[in-house]
């Protein structure tokens, strides 16, 4: 008898220690050290505009219509850039609905910026990404859009075309991946100007 309570005891005290570490001490630790070493990222990477509002994440996309934005890429989560839905469509090259819907945005995406029938139209402003929620956009697609930007806002296309420059994002770690255009960014920096 004396060895089994001898047992429990170091069974539950040796519960509430890991308790303690793992469920306590472990994940103030790792919080603290996200505040100080990564403060934006661990706190969404929130984007405000001028009068400080919070209009998005860097993170993630979202929907803009009219030819003053600039159109993000398409999104298959949910009803379009849902993040509690995050997926992609699960539709593969040989899914005759997905073949129907890239070539309906083809032709959209040509009318809407003035391309020609034969002009080739980037993928990523016809094709979902995986998650559905990618904030950026090729630059090829940046610069195609421009013109039509730069004309229902009025602005020089030099200037647009500066403000898609400050908006690119480098590949990461200077290799990996290609450029990209934060579009939540660029369109807010757009509405920034007088």
């Amino acid at each position: 008898m004396k060895s089994l309570i001898r047992n429990l005891r170091s069974s539950v005290m040796a519960v509430l220690v890991l308790a303690i570490v793992c469920c306590g001490i472990y994940p103030l630790v790792v919080f603290a050290a996200a505040q100080i070493l990564f403060h934006d990222k661990a706190n969404g990477s929130l984007i405000t505009d001028a009068s400080g509002t919070v209009r998005g994440s860097a993170l993630l996309g979202q929907p803009f219509t009219g030819d003053k934005y600039f159109n993000s890429r398409p999104s298959a989560a949910g009803n379009g850039y849902d993040a509690t839905s995050s997926a992609g469509s699960n539709l593969g090259p040989t899914s005759q609905k997905l073949n129907d819907a890239i070539k309906d945005r083809v032709a959209d995406y040509r009318k809407k910026n003035g391309l020609n029938d034969a002009d080739p139209v980037p993928a990523d402003a016809v094709t979902a990404s995986g998650s559905g929620l990618d904030p950026h956009i090729s630059v090829r697609n940046a610069e195609l859009q421009a013109p039509r930007v730069a004309k229902a806002r009025g602005v020089p296309p030099e200037k647009v075309a500066e403000l898609i420059r400050q908006n690119t994002d480098s590949p990461d770690l200077g290799v990996l991946g290609d450029a990209g255009v934060n579009v939540l960014k660029l369109n807010l920096a757009l509405d920034a100007l007088k």
